[in-house]
């Protein structure tokens, strides 16, 4: 390999790097603390980089997370103070890069699923296509390694990085959410398939580098989290309101609890918290959502919805940030465009 190349490797290596500490930055705080509070802290030591959260659908006061990259094929179930009850292992299953997961119930069946998605493409593309894992819920909360179902996908305008998934509860369809600075949500097929891969389509945009999605669990909304908010949306696309969020170290989770009137929210590192913060009023849904634990969400996402409004009303509340959260943006772009200005001088 030549100098030229290996030079070229290292500056995209280093933007790379650098473009990443650039949005580990602290969510933006919560003007107050009404209506936010913290649920618990991870307890498990090997829960260090909690990259994806869910309720279950069935048991309760259980929740569900698994670990970002560079680890197996694991999640695991905790309870309302944080505590392990049990490790499942994934069988059949890779863990690239698992950043998003959603938990699923059949309105027809009843039988809840387990969704992960090993999306995480750092370089934007280099992957020719990502995975999504369904595992049926256990019945029982104890260890134990469970089959999994592979989903294969590819983006229908090339690959890009994503952090998010979301099934609408509704229509049963998945959507995936790139994490850009110019994100997108991508609706998945209508009927997914195990012997070929699945195309994603664009049907929507989506806020500045989201970590995460969510569909509430009686499908009247969607939230997207950044690592600076979280924004509610209609299934259309059409924003509904801004939540504000706790400061975290680096906010990487979002989903519903079961009524649909509260967000839970968490971040990686050891003995990462949880917070449940309540929707405002106005944006919670007229009824309480049907299903059987205390505390479940499902992530999901638009199907027929996100493409329904015009895309102008879409765009209109695509980016999810204040005026604050722009100048932060720009300063972060200034920074990383210096150190690509930088690199690419000693590179020469």
């Amino acid at each position: 390999m030549g100098d030229g190349v290996m030079r070229a490797l290292a500056a995209a290596g280093a933007v790379a790097m650098a473009t990443s500490v650039l949005f580990t930055v602290p969510a933006r705080a919560a003007v107050a603390d009404e209506g936010m509070e913290k649920l618990f802290t991870f307890k498990d030591p090997k829960i260090t980089e909690s990259s994806g959260l869910a309720v279950s659908p069935t048991h309760a006061d259980t929740y569900y997370t698994h670990n970002d990259s560079s680890a197996s094929p694991t999640f695991y179930a905790v309870d309302g103070k944080g505590r392990t009850r049990a490790t499942f292992q994934v069988k059949g299953a890779q863990a690239r890069d698992w950043e998003a997961m959603a938990a699923t119930k059949d309105p027809a069946t009843g039988q809840a699923a387990l969704w992960f998605a090993d999306i995480g493409d750092n370089l934007n593309g280099a992957w020719p296509d990502v995975s999504i894992y369904r595992v049926v819920e256990p019945q029982a909360i104890k260890d134990a390694t469970l089959p999994a179902t592979r989903y294969r996908f590819r983006y229908a305008d090339g690959g890009r990085n994503a952090e998010a998934i979301m099934i609408n509860p509704k229509t049963g369809r998945l959507y995936v959410v790139s994490k850009e600075f110019s994100g997108s949500v991508y609706a998945a097929p209508k009927k997914l398939r195990t012997d070929r891969t699945n195309v994603l389509r664009k049907v929507a945009t989506a806020p500045l580098m989201a970590t995460d999605a969510a569909y509430a669990p009686d499908g009247s909304s969607y939230v997207i989290r950044t690592y600076f908010s979280a924004t509610l949306y209609r299934p259309s696309g059409e924003m509904i309101t801004r939540v504000s969020m706790p400061e975290l170290k680096q906010a990487e989770s979002i989903t519903y609890t079961a009524d649909g009137k509260s967000l839970l929210t968490g971040t990686e590192g050891p003995r990462s918290p949880v917070y449940r913060v309540t929707i405002p009023g106005a944006a919670q849904p007229a009824t309480a959502a049907t299903t059987p634990s205390p505390t479940a969400t499902a992530r999901q996402a638009p199907a027929k919805d996100a493409g329904t409004t015009s895309q102008a009303a879409v765009d209109a509340g695509a980016t999810g940030l204040t005026a604050k959260d722009i100048l932060i943006w720009i300063a972060a772009a200034a920074t990383a465009l210096g150190a690509i200005t930088f690199i690419a001088r000693r590179t020469r």
